[in-house]
């Protein structure tokens, strides 16, 4: 087989042309940093998930082996992440109905729907979805993911009781049975907790959830706080599950789909953002068509052997770049790191207290909290910090799934709503300013008189059309005499549908009532293209149709000119070779 051919089926190969020794020592110091960071905290998004906390372990090596193949990006780290973890838990703990082996196929099945979605996602080249979560949206949900993650631990690092399925039943029952908290489990949790937090401020580039594990391990043995009720992970199967895909049923299938399709959103979408943000800085190109192809394998390897599904890690993203991974390589010595600890790590792995893992994934909530990000957001627009928060409002109220649907309709009706009403504005001349400008922005701006140039800033479509003609007819009212063109400024009509169609032939039929004209200037030849096949260019007239806005308005002044006989007061029409009008031959 050629190696076009192998990099079109494996287009992941392509990194590793050209490439130097001198990238080895960083890209495997990479892999055994991730590595030691991921292993502590796959058990503990295992946990969150409703799974043992070795099947982190199972879900990440196939994502681990295969991303580095199909992905585009050189530095994510792909596997169990906290979001899709409990996302996983809030879909399937109804399905399951306590069942433990139910659960665990469940959660096979649903990582093995996620992978069939993103590969047909990738193969209708659905990339573009990953556009869809604006900012604000996805600060505000990543907010509320973080308060339901804290949320599902709260039993976990005090010992406390805790039942219920969603943010606020978890909570209540919390609060109901806080008087039974187990001192020294949140003790444990605690320190765990501070000496993370100590950590990832002294020393960032360590792992910290390896050294918190560790450190909790030997306190629970040193001080025998077994005895004291202290609960730890328990017995871990040695080595890889057999690989196998889990019973089919039509009815499980139709009860994960919507979980799935949920799954897939906020997956790739993390996939995407993340990548992205971290080839912007070599300059490198994230393929989203390609990232949602690989997430689908991710998650198909992942069901295989027995996993979950799985996203990618920002935390583990940033620690492997920081060490100075610069390609997947970093991925596979991270793979041979794990498979060494299921092959002879159980025993050590079964130490761990399940304080110590909740401890991490309070942690990993309590990055996702950006509240200078909300700061940020609220100093340059207050309407989109109300988005933010009104995202983080409804994951904690409507639960993750629907948490998720919500934020795309969010971010959906907030982009409908800058179309719906945008900003339009009157232009005239400026002194000493070359070109035309909105006359709120400089109020000592000119016009032509009995000229009106009026421009709206948006695609003329269903949702704003009755706008657009509203307000067209409302810049008529200017001071000044009367208005004998209307002339639209359309360099930011880049499209219209027949509703804008018809807006614009209402447009035209209500001036020409009033004895006005209309005139269009600055249009492209597929706006252009549009009016003919609707007829409107013949009504308008083939004339009054200018490719720019100083030929429209030297028209104008001929016009003007040969009705009445001379050209507005205070204004001179300029030499043919110009064809433009200077601030000075305008009076207002």
């Amino acid at each position: 087989m050629r190696s076009r051919d192998v990099t079109r089926w494996l287009p992941g190969l392509v990194q590793y042309r050209g490439y130097r020794r001198a990238w080895l020592r960083g890209d495997l110091l990479a892999g055994v940093t991730v590595a030691a960071y991921l292993v502590p905290q796959v058990m503990a998004y295992a946990d969150v998930a409703g799974l043992p906390p070795v099947a982190g372990l199972w879900a990440v090596v196939g994502p681990l082996a295969v991303y580095g193949l199909i992905g585009s990006s050189r530095q994510l780290s792909v596997g169990p992440e906290s979001t899709t973890a409990l996302m996983t838990a809030v879909a399937l703990a109804p399905l399951a109905a306590g069942d433990p082996a139910r659960y665990g196929a469940l959660a096979t099945l649903l990582a093995l729907l996620v992978g069939v979605l993103c590969l047909l996602g990738a193969l209708a080249r659905l990339g573009f979805l990953a556009d869809l979560l604006s900012r604000p949206v996805l600060v505000g949900y990543l907010t509320g993911i973080a308060g339901m993650m804290i949320v599902s631990q709260l039993g976990t690092v005090t010992g406390v009781p805790v039942s219920g399925d969603g943010f606020l039943p978890e909570l209540g029952s919390f609060l109901a049975g806080v008087h039974r908290v187990h001192w020294q489990t949140l003790a444990l949790a605690a320190g765990v907790l501070a000496l993370l937090l100590v950590l990832a401020r002294l020393v960032p580039r360590s792992p910290g959830p390896l050294v918190g594990i560790l450190a909790a391990t030997v306190v629970v043995a040193a001080f025998s706080l077994r005895q004291a009720g202290i609960a730890v992970v328990g017995e871990v199967p040695r080595g890889l599950p057999v690989p196998g895909l889990p019973e089919l049923a039509l009815g499980d299938l139709a009860e994960l789909l919507l979980p799935a399709v949920g799954i897939a959103i906020v997956g790739f979408s993390d996939n995407v953002l993340t990548a992205r943000a971290f080839g912007s800085r070599r300059g490198e190109t994230v393929n989203a068509n390609q990232e949602f192809a690989a997430l689908g394998v991710a998650n198909v390897t992942s069901a295989l052997l027995r996993g979950f599904p799985v996203s990618s890690s920002g935390s583990r993203t940033v620690l492997g770049d920081a060490v100075g991974s610069r390609t997947q390589l970093h991925a596979l010595a991270a793979l041979a790191m794990v498979l060494l600890t299921l092959l002879v790590a159980g025993p050590v792995l079964a130490a761990f207290p399940t304080a110590a893992l909740g401890a991490i994934v309070v942690y990993a909530a309590l990055r996702l909290v950006d509240v200078g990000e909300f700061t940020r957001i609220a100093r340059f627009r207050r309407s989109e910090l109300l988005l933010a928060l009104a995202t983080t409002a409804a994951v904690l109220g409507l639960g993750v799934l629907y948490g998720v649907l919500a934020a795309v309709g969010l971010s959906i009706l907030d982009l409908l709503r800058r179309v719906a009403r945008p900003h339009d504005g009157i232009l005239g001349y400026v002194q000493g300013v070359a070109g035309m400008h909105d006359v709120d922005d400089y109020p000592s701006a000119r016009w032509v008189p009995g000229l009106v140039i009026y421009r709206y800033d948006a695609p003329l479509c269903f949702v704003n059309a009755e706008d657009f003609r509203r307000r067209a007819l409302q810049s008529l009212e200017v001071p000044g005499g009367d208005v004998e063109w209307l002339l639209l400024n359309v360099e930011a009509m880049v499209g219209v549908d027949s509703t804008g169609i018809e807006a614009l032939r209402a447009l035209h039929a209500e001036l020409r009532e009033r004895g006005v004209t209309l005139a269009l200037a600055r249009v492209k030849q597929d706006l252009r293209d549009d009016l003919s096949r609707a007829g409107l260019v013949a009504e308008i007239g083939q004339d009054r149709l200018f490719l720019t806005l100083p030929t429209a308005v030297v028209t104008y002044l001929r016009e003007y000119a040969a009705r009445h006989g001379r050209l507005p007061d205070g204004v001179v029409l300029p030499e043919p070779s110009t064809q433009a009008v200077r601030p000075r031959d305008v009076s207002g």
